[in-house]
């Protein structure tokens, strides 16, 4: 059955979530909007994903910061156990492990 990780033992279920991880984060780029400001400089942000803006000189590096960005709030959403939102019909919420800090 395809889709069905039954027999997937836990390294290849890893790079699965590690290429499912890498898709959302193309896919979450692709939908980023950009601004260049007055100043000439450019504005970043990801509508989808809530606090994810970010800044730069150029283009490109607006582009850089953004998925830099992208990838920290990932992280502390993920450590959190918060919702992440579904992009493009990748739904990182299924399966997602929560940390629990050490008592």
């Amino acid at each position: 059955m395809v889709g069905d990780d039954t027999f997937l033992n836990n390294k290849d279920k890893k790079l699965r979530g590690g290429r499912m991880l890498i898709e959302y984060i193309t896919k979450a780029m692709s939908k980023a909007d950009y601004e260049k400001l007055e100043d000439g400089t450019y504005c970043g942000r990801i509508i989808a994903c809530p606090g994810v803006i970010a800044f730069g000189n150029t283009l490109y590096e607006c582009q850089n910061e953004l998925k830099s960005v992208l990838e920290g709030w990932l992280i502390v959403k993920i450590r959190h156990g918060d919702p992440l939102p579904v992009i493009e019909s990748i739904d990182l919420n299924k399966g997602m492990p929560s940390i629990k800090a050490h008592e």
